[in-house]
């Protein structure tokens, strides 16, 4: 079993770093201006823009 890599708001995150929002047609069209947030390990997710949308680690972070 892998490491959890999409976050629901409310979640804790389980390193620090910067995260990004996702959504279910990001990998054909992007999501433009993506919601980006800087988590310390342990803090919670906040709300995204919308209910179809998660969190995820940023690259290269």
């Amino acid at each position: 079993m892998g490491e959890q890599t999409e976050f629901k708001p409310g979640a804790k995150a389980p390193n620090s770093g910067t995260y990004i929002e996702i959504g279910e047609n990001d990998f054909h069209m992007g999501i433009t201006n993506p919601k980006q947030i800087q988590l310390e390990q342990g803090e919670k997710f906040p709300e995204t823009t919308n209910k179809d949308r998660k969190w995820t680690k940023k690259g290269n972070d």
